[in-house]
Formats: C-alpha cells, structure tokens, sequence
C-alpha cells in the first residue's frame, strides 16, 4: 500500500504538477514574460491550418510584424509549403509535438520521440533546427523540466480562450487590448480542431489580431518573433547585472513590478488562479505528510523525514561500505510550503539554489542530533533523498548517483523493482 501511495503521489505532484507549477510560478527553464521597452511577441499554436494560416500570415504581411509558430508536426507534414512560407517571411517556428496531446499523459520516450520527429520534419523543410519548444496546453512533466536539451521551452504572460467561438472577435479584441504592453507574449491559436477546441474560432482569433495590430502600431510597439523577444530580454538583464541604469517603467513593467526592482526584490506575480493552484498543493503536501508520517526536524522545521527501509538497487559507497535493499535509512524531504517562500522571495535561479545550499547546511546538524535520540538511530545506514537537481550536493557531503535506466521513470529510485 505504501508503495502504491508513493507512485500516486510521484506521478501527479513530482512527475507532472511541480515541474509546470515551478516554471509557471517562478520561470525556471520556461521563457514566459520578456523585458523590453517596446516589444510584443505573438504566438500561434496548433497549426499550420490550410485556411487560417494563410490569411494570418497574409495580416502579419500587411503591418510588417513577425510572430512564433508552434505547430504541430503532423500538420507540418501535411502542410510542408505552409511552414516553408512562415519560415521565408521571417517568423519563428516551434514544436508543439507530433500529435496535439498532453505530456502528462504520454511515457518519456513517447515525448522524446514526438519532439524529434517534429524537428527533423522542421529541419527536413526549413533547412534549420527549431529553438523553441511549447508543449500541448503548457502542460510539462518533468523530463520536459529537466532535459529538453537544447530546445528552450516557451510558455505565456497572456491566453485569452480564443480557441472557443462563443468568445467572439469583440470580446477577444477587448481582452488582448487590456494586457497589450511591452514583454507580453500572446498566446493564440490559427487552427480548431484540437480537443475542446471550434473549428470556426480561429477566424474571431484573426479578426482580433487584425485590429491589436493597429493599436500597436499607433502606441509605438514592434511585434517580434520570440527569439528577438528573448535576446532582448538578455541584454536587458545583461545590462542590469553591469550596474547600468535600467528602467522597469520603460520596460512596460506595472507599478508593483517597479518598485520591487527598486527595492532589490523582483516578486513573481500571484493572481487568483495561481493562490488557488498553490493552496491545492499545499493541501497535498500536508496530506503527504499525514500518510507518510514525515516529522519535522530542527527549528526551522525547513525538512523533515521518516525512517524507512531503502528499495533501491544496492550502492557502493566511498569508503567502500555497501547501501543494500532493507537496510534502515533517513529519508529527507524539503518543506513545499517554505520552498514556496522562498522562491517567491527570490530574485532568481542562482539566488534560489544559493539559499536551499545555505538551509540544507543548517538542517544537517539537526538531521544527526535526531537520528542519535531515536531508539533505533545506531541502525541508520544513510540520509537519503531523491532530487532532480544533485548540482552542489557533494559539497554537502552527499554522494550521488544516476536512476538507474532499468527503473520505471514514474518511480524514484527507493522503490525501482
């Protein structure tokens, strides 16, 4: 039973909620938002449709704007002229798979081999390699996390529901008019008919960008591709790293988002949609460790553990000594609620990482205090945890090792058959 919670538990928090709540929340190894003065990124996915496609790419024409296209490769197979043309006319290209169909849902290799097979036929039509890479509904597990290779994964600042008729052009148009501004990027849709989607709504889609283009224009704004989105947003942070002066106003930054530039902190937005997600998970959190009877340690109660039997494959350690199945070890686990904290009181990545270095090394003395007042504490063989970032933990003192290739990749290596 307990091996069936865990599984439960990996799948839907570690394998596919965290990885997409941590990109959505924090940005980490997504690209979501830009930091420009001036320009915008529209993104289209689904596509390339034989009747929408043209007429967009006819629009953009017309107002001199570049955009991104994340199509789906066996429409791009079917349509090769039509992604030859988003090519030649300067806009960028994108994999959204070979299928339109969730990442939670398919195998790691399954992913890997829809991903491929989109960029040869990308590569075999364009003569390039994409860059980007958009999973179906922004969904991502966490192989698309952690191992996407070269491939730069891309989300959004803004999605409107154009993928529904009833939306209708007006209210379409209302809405992207209210978030339009500088670093935003859009995501739309030139084709309906993925799942839940109208075949008609991409014309209401059109329409909308049609007069979104006209209002950019007269405020000044420039519609670029996402790989110029991005290079700016480099620069901008390039420039602010030099201890260049940078405006957060002339980047088209709201007057929260510049006063925390000024106070050092730059704090992710959190709407209600993203308070609600947090509050699940959260909930989750505490009933894992009600099932799994985690208990605190230290005063910072920053980790917990539990005292379990290792299940993984037998290790061998530095000082030659041997990790074999059924020995006692103390499994750690970070706190999510305080990991939480913490990220959204980051500035960044590299700040995130230093602070869990600096709090795992406060909680090791506590780990070993507590293992000496446990009744069986001389029975514990290691500390142990699986994590999906070892950077910096032999510093630490840990030693670490690969999951081996003959597990399932929905189980952590303490409990591989």
């Amino acid at each position: 039973m307990d091996r069936i919670l865990w599984w439960v538990f990996y799948y839907f928090t570690i394998y596919a909620f965290l990885p997409g709540f941590v990109s959505r929340t924090f940005g980490l190894r997504a690209f979501r938002r830009g930091r420009t003065e001036r320009e915008v990124s529209l993104t289209f996915d689904d596509g390339p449709d034989p009747k929408y496609t043209p007429q967009l790419l006819d629009l953009l024409r017309e107002h001199g704007a570049k955009a991104t296209f994340f199509v789906v490769g066996a429409h791009a197979e079917k349509y090769p002229e039509l992604v030859k043309r988003i090519y030649d006319e300067g806009h960028d290209l994108g994999i959204h798979n070979y299928v339109h169909k969730s990442n939670w849902v398919m195998r790691p290799r399954t992913v890997k081999r829809h991903v491929q097979r989109t960029s040869d036929i990308l590569e075999g039509i364009t003569g390039a390699k994409p860059r980007f890479y958009r999973p179906p509904w922004g969904i991502i597990n966490i192989f698309d996390f952690v191992r996407r290779g070269s491939l730069q994964i891309v989300l959004w600042t803004s999605m409107f529901g154009d993928w529904k008729v009833k939306v209708g052009a007006d209210n379409l148009y209302a809405k992207m008019k209210e978030k339009l501004g500088p670093g935003q990027v859009f995501l739309l849709h030139d084709r309906g008919d993925t799942l839940g989607a109208d075949p008609g709504a991409p014309a209401n889609t059109i329409e909308a960008v049609r007069r979104i283009l006209e209002d950019g224009r007269k405020l000044g704004l420039r519609f670029v591709g996402i790989g110029e989105m991005m290079e700016l947003t480099e620069r901008f942070k390039a420039a602010k790293r030099s201890g260049r002066s940078v405006s957060a106003r002339e980047n088209g930054a709201s007057r929260d988002e510049t006063a925390a530039a000024s106070s050092g902190v730059s704090k992710p937005r959190t709407g209600p949609f993203k308070r609600a997600v947090v509050a699940v998970w959260l909930l989750w959190e505490k009933l894992f460790r009600i099932v799994f009877r985690l208990r605190p340690v230290g005063d910072r109660a920053f980790m917990h553990y539990r005292i379990r039997k290792y299940g993984g494959p037998d290790l061998q350690l530095k000082d030659s000594s041997w990790l074999r199945r059924g020995d006692v070890v103390m499994e750690m686990h970070f706190d999510n609620a305080k990991m939480y904290e913490l990220g959204m009181n980051s500035r960044s990545a590299l700040q995130i990482a230093i602070k869990l270095i600096r709090e795992t090394e406060h909680a090791l003395p506590d780990f070993a205090r507590e293992a000496e007042q446990l009744p069986d504490g001389h029975r514990i063989r290691a500390l142990y945890g699986v994590t999906m970032v070892n950077r910096g933990a032999e510093g630490l003192g840990f030693e670490t090792y690969e999951l081996p290739r003959d597990c399932s990749p929905l189980r952590p290596i303490g409990i591989c058959d």
